[in-house]
C-alpha cells in the first residue's frame, strides 16, 4: 500500500484547518506499521482515509496500484469500541459480515468458529456481548475483522479504553495473531511502548503542518520482551522524538 502526497483539511469556524499535509509512505505486504503523533496530528484521519471512510482533499492511497475510492473488501477496521450487535452471540457477530458478503450461514459460522478460537474465545461462542468483559469484546471485534480476510487490517487505538493489564494481554494476543495470519496491519496508537512492541516500523506524524514525517525501524524479532535492552533503547528513541525522557 502506498500513501502519496495525502492532504486533508476540515472547516473550523468557517476557515480551513489542515490536518494532513502531503503525507507519503509505503507499507509492505505483511508488515505492521504503527502511526503515532501528538493530539491533532491527524493519526485517526489518516487511518479513516486509508479505510475509505473519508476522502482526501489531495493525493491518493493506492492498494496494489489501484486508488482507494471508498470502503472495500480489501480492508477491515477495528475501532476503539468493539461495536458488536447486542442481540447476536459472539459467533454470530463474527459470522454476520460474512453472510452479508454472500457466504451461506453454514460457511459463515464455520469460518467464524475458526476465528473465535484464534482469539481464545471458543468457550464464549454462544455468549451475548453484554456477558463479555471489555477485553473479550475487543477480541470479538478483532476476530470479526480478520474473518473477512482483508489484505489490510486497520486498528484505531484498539486497546485505548482498556485497563493496563488487559491492554498488555491483548498486545501479546495481537502479536501472536499476526505471527499466525501475517496480515498487513496499520495501527494508530497514542501508546509509544505499544508501537515499539507491535510494529515493524513507526511512522511519526509531525505536530506542525509542513514538517516532514519521521520513521523509526523496530529491528527486533518476535515475540518481543519489553525489558530487553534494545526494546528499551527504541522506546527511548521514540520518546525523544517527542521531546520526552
Amino acid at each position: 500500500m502506498t500513501i502519496r502526497n495525502l492532504s486533508k483539511s476540515y472547516v473550523l469556524n468557517g476557515r480551513p484547518f489542515p490536518v494532513l499535509d502531503r503525507v507519503s509512505h509505503h507499507v509492505a505486504a505483511g508488515e505492521v506499521l504503527a502511526i503515532v503523533g501528538a493530539s491533532g496530528s491527524g493519526k485517526t484521519t489518516l487511518l479513516r482515509v486509508i479505510a475509505g471512510l473519508e476522502a482526501a482533499d489531495d493525493g491518493a492511497v493506492l492498494i496494489d496500484d489501484s486508488p482507494v475510492h471508498g470502503v472495500g473488501a480489501d480492508r477491515a477496521v477495528v475501532f476503539q469500541e468493539p461495536r458488536l450487535l447486542p442481540w447476536l452471540t459472539v459467533l454470530d457477530n463474527i459470522a454476520f459480515p460474512l453472510e452479508n458478503r454472500g457466504a451461506t450461514r453454514a460457511e459463515a459460522r464455520e469460518r467464524a468458529r475458526h476465528y473465535v478460537g484464534l482469539v481464545g474465545l471458543a468457550d464464549f461462542a454462544d455468549a451475548l456481548p453484554a456477558q463479555l468483559s471489555g477485553g473479550m469484546a475487543q477480541r470479538v471485534g478483532i476476530a470479526r475483522a480478520l474473518a473477512v480476510k482483508p489484505e489490510i487490517l486497520l486498528l484505531d487505538e484498539p486497546f485505548g479504553a482498556l485497563d493496563a493489564m488487559t491492554k498488555l494481554t491483548l498486545q501479546d494476543e495481537l502479536s501472536r495473531i499476526w505471527r499466525e495470519e501475517k496480515v498487513t496491519m496499520i495501527l494508530v496508537t497514542h501508546d509509544l511502548e505499544e508501537a515499539v512492541y507491535l510494529a515493524d516500523r513507526v511512522l511519526i506524524l509531525p505536530r506542525e503542518k509542513g514538517d516532514s514525517t519521521r520513521e523509526i525501524t523496530v529491528d527486533l524479532p518476535r515475540p518481543r520482551s519489553r525489558s530487553e535492552p534494545r526494546f528499551v533503547q527504541l522506546r527511548a528513541a521514540l520518546l525523544a522524538a517527542f521531546g520526552l525522557h
